[in-house]
């Protein structure tokens, strides 16, 4: 009998993350549909500058030229989402910028209120370089053990 699993035909690694970036979606339309975040609620969204689809202001792109992380808290506004993307106001040092980022560019979601986090797996050639913060008028982030973080890698035996 042999260790070795078999390759899936069933690609169940892109339907999760595809699901889990669907949380993201509804999470960002309910705040749309209220108009405004609830209570202590705020996200750090962190997505692939050069993903198919992404439409952020030149200087970002040039600052942040693989990934960058944007926070939802109180200086936003225009946001608006759809089942494939959403789009935000925010400000980078005073000046205001509109993005527009679909939703599989996005590599991780947390909502630190309620110590709730989502990962989404990045292939081994593409990942991320570190980066500075996009300073969108964010808070210090501090991480606690314990935290509800999902990671899903769906890794094939060789």
């Amino acid at each position: 009998m042999s260790d070795d699993l078999p390759d899936s035909l069933i690609p169940y690694d892109e339907i999760v993350q595809e699901a889990l970036r669907a949380v993201v979606g509804r999470v960002l339309g309910e705040v749309q549909q209220s108009g405004g975040l609830p209570g202590a609620h705020h996200f750090y969204i962190t997505f692939k500058t050069q993903a198919p689809g992404v439409d952020i202001p030149k200087h970002l792109i040039e600052r942040f030229p693989d990934e960058m992380t944007i926070v939802l808290q109180n200086k936003y506004w225009d946001l608006k989402v759809s089942d494939r993307h959403f789009e935000v106001s925010l400000t980078f040092n005073q000046i205001a910028a509109h993005l527009y980022i679909p939703f599989s560019a996005i590599t991780a979601f947390v909502d630190p209120a309620v110590n709730f986090a989502l990962q989404f797996q990045v292939a081994a050639d593409e990942l991320p370089e570190p980066h500075d913060a996009a300073e969108n008028d964010a808070p210090a982030v501090t991480s606690e053990d314990g935290s509800n973080v999902v990671t899903v890698d769906f890794g094939k035996k060789k």
